[in-house]
């Protein structure tokens, strides 16, 4: 593949991904993309990132059926941060709820639930979920 390839450099390799609903502007998670996950989302239209704890490749959905389908990727000033515009199929938490970005820090430093969770996790993972 020929054209245009992000700054991963600086990220020992790795490069922030902000994934946003394209529909409602809503962020829905944070990732981490290596060079192979990158030209894998441009093949396939599907997010892809590199697991930093499995130190693997992988597909967002490839267990839950919970894909990002690509519609957009935009790079910022300087080359090594991109921000996925997606249609989600499916929550994109694997807690159930549509972002990953689900609990406030409030004034007291205590966490607050803000969504709804969509799903039981342990229905589309298992136990220990």
């Amino acid at each position: 593949m020929k054209g245009f390839i992000p700054d991963f450099s600086k990220g020992d390799g790795l490069i922030p991904a902000v994934i946003q609903n394209a529909n409602t502007g809503k962020v829905l998670m944070l990732g981490y993309m290596n060079e192979e996950a990158y030209r894998e989302t441009l093949t396939t239209k599907k997010v892809h990132f590199y697991s930093r704890s499995r130190k693997k490749l992988w597909m967002k959905g490839e267990s839950s059926g919970h894909v990002l389908e690509v519609v957009e990727i935009l790079i910022d000033c300087d080359l090594d941060t991109l921000l996925i515009k997606v249609n989600p199929h499916g929550p994109t938490c694997h807690e159930g709820y549509e972002s990953c970005f689900f609990r406030r820090v409030k004034e007291d430093n205590a966490l607050e639930i803000v969504e709804n969770r969509v799903v039981d996790p342990e229905e589309i993972y298992g136990k220990g979920s």
